[in-house]
């Protein structure tokens, strides 16, 4: 038993550190879809930014408070990568406001975002806040500030994971911070997103871009999602009704049996919530940056969700453009982006978004947590029967 634990926990140690791995993800599935991604489709598009995970993965069967299991983890954004210190403008929006995203107000009231956004589940928040305080203490960065009101948001993962367990340090946290990089973003059930659930199929982590033609500025838009919301009724998917052609595959408990209408029993699942990240180059200030957060909600619509009354709905947008802007101790030049030419950018985070949510669908995994529940993942190959059926996969 020893040796079986030491042999887990060292393959998630490991799943948690290594290169993020491509699967098929939502162009791969042939899933029609408007705008041009940046090359990566992730939100590491935007030049300078920096993701990473922790990922919390042991113990099977049934739940016992403190020991397992544990299905969570740590997602760290930072808008300029985790070795500067400068401050981008941002501003943040909620949609439906049962959730958690600390340091708002001083966002809102200074209108920057003074290092990364941490994402965590529910009960988390307030040991990844501190962890994120004395990861600054450590690498010396509070000298000038003194002072620092991080970014943690949260998501509910307590249908699969040991949530009143506390099972996030704050060196788990570390991990996360100190292993953000740039280029491909590793997705589905990993980080922050390890135990969600999302339209009743396995969520988690999903990450898209949109770069905009050359005549709007040709700026990139990339969005990365902790995917944790909705029912399955109203999903769709390029606005094939899908939620209502996959009846089955629900959350159910050990032995489900192909996870059929009397496969076992019917797990009802938390609805919600959805964290929403967006990262532009775009020159914006922080009143702009508000009304691009509110347009990632018309891409959590188009999937169907609803904002219910049990769901958190958040959103942070920043824009890494403005350098040292926060920096400047006399008159800070900046440029800003005329809001006649701010359309594409809302259109871009609408598309990127509504991506987002579906790769975070595809690269999922089917998982049983506590007291054996089992969530399905979304299945690929069911997915483009129903889009050939309403004439909407691409060849």
């Amino acid at each position: 038993m020893k040796l079986t634990a030491l042999v887990l926990a060292l393959t998630v140690a490991a799943a948690a550190t290594a290169p993020a791995q491509r699967r098929e993800r939502a162009r791969d599935v042939g899933i029609p879809l408007e705008g041009t991604p940046g090359p990566l489709d992730a939100i590491t598009d935007v030049a300078g930014v920096e993701v990473g995970h922790r990922t919390l993965m042991s113990g099977s069967g049934r739940l016992v408070v403190g020991k397992g299991p544990v299905r969570t983890g740590v997602t760290a954004i930072f808008p300029r990568g985790r070795d500067s210190a400068d401050p981008v403008f941002a501003a943040w929006f909620t949609m439906n406001g049962n959730g958690e995203m600390t340091g708002t107000t001083w966002v809102e009231e200074s209108g920057f975002l003074w290092g990364p956004v941490a994402i965590t589940n529910t009960h988390s928040v307030g040991v990844v806040r501190d962890a994120v305080i004395e990861w600054y203490v450590r690498k010396d960065r509070l000298r000038h500030d003194e002072w620092s009101l991080p970014v943690v948001a949260e998501t509910w993962d307590g249908g699969l994971n040991d949530i009143n367990g506390f099972h996030v340090t704050k060196q788990d946290a570390w991990v996360a911070l100190d292993s953000a990089r740039g280029g491909l973003v590793a997705e589905g059930n990993v980080g922050g997103g390890t135990g969600m659930v999302c339209n009743q199929f396995k969520g988690g982590i999903g990450t898209a871009s949109r770069r905009l033609e050359t005549r709007d500025g040709g700026y990139t838009v990339g969005v990365l999602v902790q995917c944790n919301y909705g029912r399955r009724r109203p999903l769709r998917i390029a606005g094939v009704p899908v939620g209502q052609e996959i009846t089955d595959l629900t959350p159910c408990r050990e032995p489900c049996r192909g996870g059929g209408p009397r496969s076992g029993l019917p797990v009802a699942i938390h609805f919600g919530s959805i964290i929403i990240v967006v990262a532009t180059d775009a020159p914006l200030l922080s009143h702009q940056l508000k009304r691009l957060a509110k347009r990632a909600a018309l891409g959590v619509g188009r999937m169907g969700g609803l904002a219910g009354n049990s769901s958190g709905d958040i959103f942070i947008a920043f824009s890494t453009a403005n350098q040292r802007a926060s920096r400047d101790s006399g008159l800070a030049q900046v440029a800003m982006l005329a809001n006649d030419q701010i359309t594409p950018l809302f259109e871009a985070t609408v598309q990127a978004t509504e991506e987002a949510i579906i790769n975070a669908m595809l690269a999922a995994q089917t998982m049983t947590g506590a007291d054996d529940v089992t969530v399905y993942a979304l299945p690929h190959d069911r997915l483009r029967e129903i889009l050939r059926k309403y004439n909407r996969l691409n060849p």
